[in-house]
Formats: C-alpha cells, sequence, structure tokens
C-alpha cells in the first residue's frame, strides 16, 4: 500500500515537472531588457529560442525569428536540443509509469512492472537533468555578457521562462527519484512462504497403545511358527 501511495506521489510529482519544462518551450521571456524613459519604459526587448521581440511604450510588440539554424550562436543549439530531449523524455517517462504503477492493470506481473516503474524513473530524472542543463547553460551566457565591462551590445537578464524550466527539472529529478525508491519498498514486502516439515518419521506408522505415555509398540505377527516350519 506505501508502494502504491509513493508511485501515485511521484507520477503527480513528474507530470506536473514535465508539464513546466514543456511549457518553458513556446515561452518568449527566456531574456528580457528594458530600455527606461524618464517617466515611462519606451521599449522592452525580450527573447527566446526562436525569436526575438520588442515592446514599445504603447504595448505594441514586432518580433523576428531568427534567420537560420545553422547561423545561430551555438548555446542556442544546444539550449533547444537539450529542451526538446527533456520534453521528449518526459513524454516516454509518463508513459512508462503508466505503465509500471501497481495502480494501472497493464504491465505484466507486480517484478515485471517494478522494473517498468525504476525505468520510468531513470528516464524521468534524464529528463529534468536536460532541462537543468539547458536553462542553466542560457542562463551562464546571459549574466557573463552583464557582467562583462567588454560587453557592448544589449545587455539583459533572466526571464521567467528559466525559473520555469529549473522548477520544472526539480520536479521531474524529484519523481523520478521516488520512483527508484518504491522499487525498493516492493523488495521489502513480505512473500507468502511454505514450511517443509520432512519426510514422514517411522515411528507414525507403528501403532500406539494407551497402556503408557509416549510407550509405542509394534505389532506382533498373529501366528507363531516353529524349529520345523519350513523343513
Amino acid at each position: 500500500m506505501a508502494s502504491t501511495a509513493l508511485e501515485i506521489i511521484a507520477f503527480t510529482v513528474s507530470i506536473s515537472g514535465w508539464v513546466l519544462v514543456s511549457s518553458t518551450l513556446p515561452t518568449d521571456y527566456w531574456k528580457v531588457s528594458t530600455i527606461d524613459g524618464t517617466v515611462i519604459t519606451t521599449a522592452t526587448y525580450f527573447a527566446n529560442l526562436w525569436k526575438m521581440c520588442v515592446t514599445d511604450s504603447t504595448g505594441v510588440a514586432n518580433c523576428k525569428d531568427f534567420p537560420s539554424m545553422l547561423a545561430l550562436d551555438g548555446y542556442i543549439q544546444a539550449c533547444r536540443g537539450l529542451m526538446i530531449a527533456a520534453v521528449s523524455l518526459g513524454f516516454f517517462g509518463s508513459i512508462f509509469a503508466l505503465f509500471g504503477m501497481k495502480c494501472t492493470k497493464v504491465g505484466g506481473s507486480d517484478k515485471t512492472k517494478a522494473k517498468i516503474a525504476c525505468l520510468a524513473g531513470i528516464v524521468f530524472i534524464l529528463s529534468g537533468l536536460c532541462s537543468m542543463t539547458g536553462c542553466s547553460l542560457y542562463a551562464n551566457k546571459i549574466t557573463t555578457e552583464f557582467f562583462d565591462p567588454l560587453f557592448m551590445e544589449q545587455k539583459y537578464e533572466l526571464g521567467a521562462a528559466l525559473f520555469i524550466g529549473w522548477a520544472g527539472a526539480s520536479l521531474c529529478i524529484i519523481g523520478g527519484v521516488i520512483f527508484c525508491f518504491s522499487i525498493s519498498d516492493n523488495n521489502k514486502t513480505p512473500r507468502m512462504g511454505y514450511t517443509y516439515n520432512g519426510p514422514t518419521s517411522v515411528m507414525s506408522s507403528r501403532t500406539k497403545y494407551p497402556g503408557g505415555e509416549g510407550d509405542f509398540k509394534t505389532a506382533s505377527p498373529s501366528k507363531q511358527f516353529d524349529k520345523n516350519a519350513y523343513v
């Protein structure tokens, strides 16, 4: 019962993390920069893995997609690959988790379901690590440019998508670890066993007489033969 509850908790946490990680891909605010005027903000620049946008003081946003994938910076290409891998791994991890949980009717025997649940946990951990690496790589590039005094171009700050990605990655890793620990709880479940009492003793074939407790006598033959019986 405890392992089933752990699996349900792990599935809920992992799916929540996977949803958060997936939501970061279409989110615009991976990095943000503003240009302030005397009274109001005159322009807001923001970008994600696919495009770069600017919003003026009237609230009108103009976006421009990155022209060529091969002309992109290496860190953007790496972040794209890591985030897509994280989403894909989370999808397959959710499928494995549905087959491996005890509360479902598919997946085979309990031993087989335990192995599938452990595999789901490992896949969710890999998904979380991919997302964590992608967001951290993007954030490292932003902070490096921001604190570089020789960098003269537009400087950006960390956007909301990075924090969402970190939160989702943490939930995926936590859920995957709980899935793996639920296997050890299954191994501690006591098994039904049968005791072996050994072969039947020869004493059980003897006749017990009521003359005394524990007094066993063997039945004597009813017919006596003398020494000339076989002559």
